[in-house]
């Protein structure tokens, strides 16, 4: 007896959702063919897996049974593009990442053509068409609505726009450029991430009005045309702001009993980066480090990673960004007469060292502090000066 079509498709629907290799190959596509997903990094791909394996169960549902999606299919996918507009992807990508994965859908299904008949075939063209064009419109209605809540609560938008760039939920700085627009603002750049916190051993968490009093202290909100999101993560305030800002936020935290880490060598498509960097220093960083309220910079950030055994870049960049000009070859006499400090442990016995007068070693020093912000006296920044010199290439 010949088995009646559906049969025939729920052993296709059951071979399929069991083979981890049909949502690999979904993936791929959608990463291959797709700009805006070709540029996520790994800690998006997951999420990504998830829905293409639940977007794949459920239409090959919809064939077997030819039936069409239902209330709860559509509250999804209603909440994934309020999601992507949330984060920024356009919907246009989206909507495109679903028809790439229904061409590997119709390729994997004919790959497994024996004992599928016409019918098949025009059961599964139906319910594609059927099901796309269903998910198009409430999807590009969904982030629509979602799009002009957000753009409504600026501040709630600017919050979760800081959030998703913590999270790298921006892949480019095109999409960072384009949700950014959608808002009417213009993002810091150069920027500069600040990571604050309370400088006492209680840590409260933090609170949108000493963010606010610590905007006001930066400067910050005398720059009209460019915009600073800011939000709370726990006991810290983040701050996204122009570089420039970072000269003063020494000054701005100890006003408020604050200490923090600023970072201004990464794109503002690397918060992530960034924002980890930061909080890893914050976390890590001796008391010393912040005599005198001193804040916490790229330098002292990348060399705390170091020590923790997980660098985020190449020695030649950590020994630049501690070092600054004395790299330059123009510079060799200070660099040997940091190694000779260093090394000796003293400017007098450095000098004898060198064959200079002690007062020459002294303004080299002097020349040194200037040119690194770094002064060799104090002990953690001579630990610091001390691991960029050995370091470097």
């Amino acid at each position: 007896m010949t088995k009646r079509p559906v049969d025939v498709r729920e052993r296709v629907r059951q071979e399929m959702v069991a083979d981890p290799r049909v949502v690999e190959a979904v993936v791929a596509a959608v990463h291959e063919q797709v700009p805006a997903y070709a540029a996520l990094d790994d800690s998006r791909l997951p999420e990504v897996r998830a829905i293409a394996a639940w977007g794949l169960e459920r239409l090959l549902h919809l064939w077997a049974t030819d039936a069409g999606l239902g209330p709860s299919d559509l509250r999804r996918f209603r909440g994934i593009a309020a999601a992507r507009a949330a984060d920024g992807r356009p919907v246009r990508a989206v909507l495109r990442a679903y028809r790439v994965a229904a061409t590997v859908l119709t390729d994997e299904i004919a790959a497994r053509a024996p004992g599928l008949t016409a019918t098949d075939a025009l059961a599964l063209t139906r319910m594609l068409l059927t099901a796309l064009d269903t998910l198009s419109e409430e999807m590009a209605t969904a982030y629509a609505a979602t799009s002009e809540d957000l753009t409504a609560d600026r501040d709630r938008a600017l919050r979760l726009l800081l959030d998703d760039l913590i999270a790298g939920r921006h892949a480019t700085a095109g999409a960072l450029t384009d949700r950014a627009a959608r808002l009417g603002v213009q993002l810091p750049g150069p920027a500069c991430l600040l990571v604050a916190e309370p400088a006492g051993p209680d840590r409260p968490d933090m609170t949108h009005d000493v963010v606010t009093a610590l905007l006001d202290a930066l400067g910050t909100t005398g720059a009209p045309d460019v915009t600073s999101p800011t939000t709370v993560r726990g006991h810290r305030a983040v701050l996204l702001l122009p570089a420039a800002a970072a000269a003063r936020a020494g000054t701005a935290l100890r006003a408020l009993d604050l200490r923090g880490c600023a970072i201004t060598a990464e794109s503002p498509d690397r918060i992530a980066v960034a924002h980890r960097l930061a909080a890893d220093a914050l976390d890590t960083a001796p008391g010393h480090a912040y005599r005198g309220g001193r804040l916490l910079t790229d330098a002292d950030a990348h060399v705390l990673a170091l020590l923790g055994g997980h660098p985020a870049a190449p020695p030649d960049t950590i020994a630049r960004l501690v070092l600054g000009p004395l790299t330059d070859p123009g510079q060799g006499h200070l660099l040997a007469a940091l190694t000779a400090y260093l090394d000796t442990g003293s400017a007098n016995a450095a000098a004898r060292e060198l064959h200079l007068h002690a007062q020459s070693l002294r303004y080299r020093l002097r020349r040194i502090r200037e040119l690194t912000d770094r002064d060799p006296r104090d002990a953690w920044q001579r630990l610091t000066l001390d691991i960029a010199r050995t370091i470097r290439p």
